[in-house]
């Protein structure tokens, strides 16, 4: 979950929102399910939505990341 978390963090210092970034939306409703399990004692569903939840922050962070870099490269300076 800490994991997940973080990497949640990360993707949205990066730029990633749920209104921009389907990854960043799909990182949020699983994590929100991995709290859920977690409430439930179901332990096993709990790190398996973690790991759905950390996958999808971890594209929300690259997608963030090559929209910035694509911003730099078309800005003229």
């Amino acid at each position: 979950m800490s994991d997940a978390r973080q990497a949640i963090a990360a993707a949205q210092v990066a730029g990633a929102t749920v209104s921009t970034s389907p990854e960043f939306y799909a990182a949020q409703a699983a994590i929100a399910r991995a709290e859920t399990h977690l409430q439930a004692q179901e332990f096993t569903r709990a790190r398996l939505a973690a790991m759905e939840a950390k996958h999808h922050a971890a594209a929300a962070l690259a997608d963030a990341n090559a929209q910035h870099a694509e911003a730099s490269v078309t800005q003229p300076h």
